[in-house]
């Protein structure tokens, strides 16, 4: 029930006044889960078969501002990111979210796995943004969070899925990783007899820099990625009403020179063919923006983290009428 991995701690994470709160662990044995409602799972399934294809744009009115790594610098085994939360106004027919994901494609055949943040009113019920996993695998079999069989819940304390508070004036976020837990040949001191589980875990590290594993999905889920996934990527999304208005984006405004004004990613780590983390700058990274309408995709400045100023790109935008299809 642990991952092989240890999650990375990161520099200048202060704890906020939300997080000093005390919360009470579930007891033994037992995990929180979001409670699922018919309304909740109807509206969950909707959602999912519109929900973008990480390779390919297959769906009507889908739109989307981020970087991926392709397929013939993998095979890849995990990505984290820093990204910034951001609270928007989105209507009941329309979604927004940023994410990081790995996935593989054969054909018409795709294998995914994503984890983020989410504006969905539909689907939570509210307006807020919630943290959310989604996965495609065998036979198109797959299902936001726990709605369906597949994401196994670890944390007591952590759920997958869980309303977000932004930080005040758009300060950086939750982080968030998948990894592979696959173990290689490395020395690692501890014993343990999952040497080759392929499970796939979803992490998150808090302002403290305390990490917290939450889960995984386990490797019979899938058959493209159950050893390795072929691409890697962070980007920000949006689904259209059925009108054909896109909802915004990020924060909801270009991104402009102001990078902390702007909606945001920290530089990504790629955990690579040997399952070392690499920094995404040693990289070629593709851009993806399909979109210039109503949204927007900007390099950030390659400063270092003590400098405060790491951004590897920023992104968003209003949204509106005329975005494409």
């Amino acid at each position: 029930m642990e991952p092989s991995f240890i999650i990375s701690k990161q520099k200048d994470q202060t704890k906020t006044k939300s997080e000093s709160k005390k919360f009470i662990d579930c007891p033994n044995g037992t995990v929180p889960i979001l409670k699922n409602t018919k309304e909740f799972v109807t509206n969950a399934q909707y959602w999912a078969n519109k929900h973008f294809n990480s390779f390919t744009i297959d769906s009507h009115g889908t739109h989307f501002a981020g970087v991926r790594a392709s397929q013939d610098q993998g095979p890849y085994h995990g990505v984290e990111a820093w990204m910034s939360l951001h609270e928007l106004n989105i209507s009941v027919d329309q979604t927004s979210y940023t994410n990081i994901y790995v996935a593989s494609a054969v054909s018409d055949k795709v294998n995914f796995i994503q984890t983020g943040w989410m504006v969905n009113p539909t689907l939570f019920d509210d307006g807020r943004p919630w943290s959310y996993g989604l996965w495609k695998g065998i036979n198109r079999t797959g299902c936001y969070n726990t709605i369906c069989p597949g994401f196994i819940q670890v944390s007591k304390t952590d759920p997958l899925s869980i309303p977000l508070s932004p930080l005040p004036k758009g300060e950086i976020g939750t982080y968030l990783s998948i990894k592979q837990n696959i173990r290689s040949n490395m020395f690692q001191n501890y014993l343990s007899k999952d040497k080759e589980t392929g499970n796939w875990w979803a992490a998150d590290v808090k302002y403290n820099g305390h990490g917290m594993n939450i889960g995984y999905w386990p490797k019979e889920l899938f058959d493209l990625i159950s050893t390795n996934a072929g691409m890697v990527g962070v980007t920000g999304a949006v689904q259209a009403s059925p009108s054909g208005k896109s909802p915004p984006m990020g924060n909801g405004y270009l991104p402009t020179k102001n990078e902390m004004g702007s909606a945001r990613v920290r530089d990504a780590n790629i955990i690579d063919s040997n399952f070392k983390v690499i920094g995404s700058k040693k990289y070629k990274l593709e851009k993806i923006l399909d979109s210039d309408k109503c949204y927007g995709l900007r390099d950030g400045r390659k400063k270092s983290f003590d400098e405060g100023t790491y951004v590897l790109f920023t992104y968003g935008g209003p949204g509106g009428d005329s975005c494409g299809v």
